[in-house]
């Protein structure tokens, strides 16, 4: 009896180890933004309204995290309703054939204390490419009973590589976008 017990003990401590923890995205304390330059003397920034996330993990260092990501392309603002219309139509994202864009990480590799750097697929209307984040963690906190994580994640994309062909000079429109995601997830229960 006493090695039946001992045996459970055993299992349930291997299981918890091995335990996968989920993340959900706090939409209210996380955003998604973008920066592109516009005739080369300024730039655009603009943001996703609409959009939610996941994190998987069993590793407490997140070393072995799984994270998927979607945006709603409709969600789209930079404050102007005309040039947001534009960026819809299929010059630019083509939302009502291609209604979100995707992220699927691929690996999850930490650099030093709070530093990372994610690789993932990245999907922008009917093109699929590599692309790698620098992930600031920023660490957890508890409030209300909720546990929260929090990261920033930074990376530049070439537009045109995702079909999105519109001012392929990029005269007036640059060809780099770069993307700053600040997010806040909260832990499931």
């Amino acid at each position: 009896m006493k090695r039946v017990f001992l045996f459970l003990v055993a299992v349930s401590i291997s299981a918890a180890s091995f335990a996968q923890t989920k993340w959900t995205v706090d939409p209210a304390h996380s955003f998604v933004n973008f920066s592109v330059r516009h005739m080369g003397i300024s730039f655009v920034d603009g943001i996703f309204q609409k959009f939610d996330g996941t994190v998987t993990a069993a590793k407490a260092d997140l070393t072995d995290a799984k994270i998927n990501f979607t945006v709603d392309v409709n969600s789209i603002s930079t404050t102007v309703a005309q040039r947001d219309k534009h960026l819809k139509s299929d010059d630019f994202f083509n939302a009502e054939t291609y209604p979100a864009m995707t992220f699927a990480s691929t690996g999850f590799k930490k650099l030093d204390q709070n530093n990372y750097e994610l690789s993932g697929k990245l999907t922008i209307r009917d093109v699929t490419k590599d692309v790698k984040f620098n992930v600031v963690y920023g660490g957890t906190a508890t409030a209300q009973g909720a546990t929260k994580a929090g990261f920033s994640a930074t990376t530049t994309i070439n537009r045109l590589d995702y079909n999105i062909k519109y001012d392929p000079t990029g005269a007036g429109i640059g060809k780099d976008v770069k993307i700053t995601l600040n997010l806040e997830f909260t832990q499931a229960k």
